[in-house]
């Protein structure tokens, strides 16, 4: 039987560079932020990410090469990331696709985010619970 709850939290602010040197953008946030700047393994291979250190407390900061214009969005970790996106969809965002184990939705005022596995050790005590929603409870 299927839990009727699931959990997610802010999980990361990602910086999205349109970049050809991601080392000096990842080096303005860092110095504008007061944070070092960490080589970031999310992916075996991946160096279109750096990480800045940040209180452990607190969510992830990446910063992040892409091929689209700059922008900020943020990443919410889910333990269940269907239940997590139809929770999301209801609340009026629209899927726009999947990157790995990423699914990206867009907010209803246009801003990109995305849910991804949970990833911070803290997220069992940390996070929302949310129970499932019957179609009839709307």
């Amino acid at each position: 039987m299927r839990d009727p709850t699931h959990k997610s939290r802010l999980q990361t602010l990602v910086i999205d560079c349109e970049t050809d040197d991601l080392a000096s953008d990842a080096a303005f946030w860092g110095s504008a932020l007061g944070c070092e700047v960490l080589d970031c393994n999310m992916e075996p291979g991946d160096e279109n990410y750096r990480e800045l250190k940040a209180d452990p407390s607190q969510p992830k900061i990446l910063v992040q090469k892409v091929s689209h214009p700059s922008r900020v969005h943020l990443d919410i970790e889910a333990d269940d990331i269907e239940a997590e996106v139809v929770r999301l969809e209801r609340l009026g965002a629209k899927k726009v696709g999947k990157v790995r184990h990423f699914t990206i939705l867009e907010a209803p005022s246009g801003q990109r985010f995305c849910i991804v596995p949970v990833q911070r050790p803290d997220f069992e005590e940390k996070a929302n619970v949310w129970m499932e929603r019957d179609d009839d409870d709307a």
